[in-house]
């Protein structure tokens, strides 16, 4: 027996709480992961409330992050004590996820833990942090280059912003970080960001283009946060797009595109081929590292991921949320 947080449907709504749970209660999967440490995400907190409809049955063990090491394998690509992380695909979702002491897995899904990261460092980075990387690697992709203009970070104090500062920092980029947040400007500047813009920046505008600033955009927020990035881009600005805490919506015009080749890139974390998933790792590892990795980090435990739920759903979190398994 061991601890695991589980999502139940009773009396009409959804309930949570820290259970005894067993291997054979597990979703089916052939590698079965000691975990270490989860993260917490957005997509968490919507999972395991009313806010959102994640999850695919119930009852359910949340958590779209794990790191650990291997317990048994059925397959031969993975051998008892081999450190290893899984993020995304259906974890926490429609199979029983990070937020307990033993997971069971497909094969497909296990990333092996690259050098240079522990199992800590690897949660407190998780699918923020793999997000980040992604978008940025994007950006890189399609035109970024060092000593370009600056690239700005919305939502700068959540789990995606704050680590794509850090990456972005590392790199050599000059950063500009977006925040509604008053209080954590110093914060911002301390991992990473060379200018700190108050949320209030992001304005509705009747006019379709504005003054041309941004060589790149890494976005988690979305709705009127992005339609105010397409009318500031720089000639050719690439946007990274990956999260919707602002908004579904987008209200924007053609103009930025067919004026200045302004381009919109939508990442995707959770069904990212393996290759790149590998080789995104690898690079989080090594030239995307953050510096200041754990300095953004509060560590919880199983019992405390409601309060946790709760601040990132307020929008009042800053860093990430690592939890101790």
């Amino acid at each position: 027996m061991f601890k695991a947080f589980r999502v139940f449907e009773e009396g009409g709504g959804l309930s949570s709480r820290v259970v005894d749970a067993s291997l054979e209660e597990l979703s089916a999967g052939s590698v079965v992961i000691r975990a270490a440490y989860s993260s917490v995400n957005y997509k968490d907190a919507l999972a395991a409330t009313a806010k959102g409809r994640i999850l695919k049955r119930l009852p359910m063990i949340p958590g779209i992050d794990v790191a650990g090491t291997v317990e048994s394998s059925e397959d031969g690509r993975f051998a008892p004590g081999d450190p290893v992380l899984v993020t995304g695909y259906d974890l926490g979702v429609a199979n029983d996820g990070g937020f307990a002491q033993y997971v069971r897995v497909p094969a497909d899904w296990v990333v092996r833990l690259p050098d240079g990261l522990t199992a800590a460092d690897a949660m407190a980075i998780g699918t923020a942090g793999f997000t980040a990387a992604l978008s940025i690697a994007a950006l890189e992709q399609n035109g970024l280059r060092r000593g370009s203009q600056p690239v700005i970070v919305t939502g700068a104090t959540g789990g995606v912003g704050s680590l794509a500062v850090q990456c972005l920092s590392a790199l050599g980029y000059e950063v500009t970080a977006v925040t509604g947040k008053d209080g954590e400007h110093g914060f911002l500047r301390a991992i990473g960001a060379r200018e700190v813009l108050p949320r209030s920046v992001v304005q509705q505008s009747a006019r379709p283009l504005e003054k041309a600033t941004w060589a790149a955009a890494v976005d988690p927020v979305g709705g009127e946060t992005l339609a105010w990035l397409t009318r500031t881009m720089a000639y050719r600005g690439v946007i990274a797009a990956s999260g919707l805490t602002g908004g579904t919506e987008l209200h924007t015009t053609v103009l930025p595109f067919i004026l200045r080749g302004v381009r919109l890139i939508g990442i995707d974390s959770v069904m990212c081929p393996m290759d790149e998933r590998v080789a995104i790792w690898r690079r989080l590892a090594a030239d995307m590292r953050p510096a200041h990795l754990h300095a953004s980090v509060e560590e919880i435990g199983l019992e405390d991921l409601p309060r946790a739920f709760e601040t990132l759903l307020g929008g009042k979190a800053r860093g990430r949320f690592l939890v101790r398994l």
